[in-house]
């Protein structure tokens, strides 16, 4: 049986990991880590990664980017293999990821659904035969307490399609300052917040008389949670260093 911590785990995704995780007898939590220190019935949570000594074979992080320094020391440090599903890290924070996956195994997603995934890949496809006949714009939506904007999966679909348009592409997030047409070398991004939206991802390739939209909609966070603890049994299997992601699962 694997044995996984929870990094944010009295968070909204770090209860429904846990959830998962106790009807899985592949897996099994043994200490949660949450800035607050609030008691877990289940299992013994501590107030910062430094003070975890619980043995484990992975953690699994769905906190906020500014816990990732102590977290990534803690692997480090004990050769623990990482599941990073928080989303809104900096260019640094990336960069500081980076160096991790040198020394431990790192496995990170700014979408942890299988879903999305084949969604990236078929939007590099549309990408590539519709090129630059087509506009491609991105709608995204979110519940209201979300922080970041645009969502990491959005800049996730709009870096699949870039990769496969014969020219670079801009992205613009905001229209109403500028009164101009449309550039053609442009991907528009919106986001939207409201209510209790788990995530609605909109790709919309508009050409001349016709629409083609792809979409992914999540109805629940399970999809997320699911898929991070796909990912810490596939770094069970992993002895290398180095940074894993979706298309590793998918």
């Amino acid at each position: 049986m694997q044995k996984i911590i929870i990094s944010g785990c009295n968070g909204h995704m770090g209860r429904v990991v846990a959830d998962i995780c106790a009807s899985d007898p592949q897996v099994e939590v043994v200490a949660g880590i949450d800035i607050l220190g609030q008691k877990n019935p289940d299992f013994p949570v501590f107030s910062s990664p430094a003070s975890c000594n619980v043995e484990a074979d992975a953690v699994i992080d769905f906190s906020h980017p500014s816990a990732l320094a102590p977290l990534l020391e803690m692997c480090q440090a004990r050769n623990l293999p990482v599941v990073l599903a928080t989303t809104g890290y900096d260019q640094e924070q990336l960069e500081t990821i980076s160096q991790a996956a040198q020394h431990i195994p790192v496995f990170r997603s700014a979408n942890m659904s299988l879903g999305v995934n084949v969604l990236l890949d078929l939007v590099k496809k549309a990408a590539a035969v519709l090129g630059q006949d087509y506009d491609v714009e991105i709608v995204e939506r979110h519940h209201h307490r979300k922080v970041d904007a645009p969502s990491g999966t959005a800049l996730m679909i709009a870096d699949a399609a870039a990769s496969a348009l014969p020219y670079e592409p801009e992205y613009v997030y905001d229209r109403h300052s500028v009164r101009q047409p449309r550039g053609p070398h442009e991907i528009g991004i919106s986001a939207v917040r409201g209510g209790t939206i788990v995530g609605d991802h909109t790709v919309i390739f508009a050409g001349r008389d016709e629409v083609i939209e792809l979409s992914h909609h999540a109805a629940s966070r399970e999809v997320f949670a699911n898929g991070a603890v796909r990912a810490a049994k596939f770094l069970a299997q992993v002895q290398a260093p180095g940074l894993y992601d979706m298309s590793y699962l998918v």
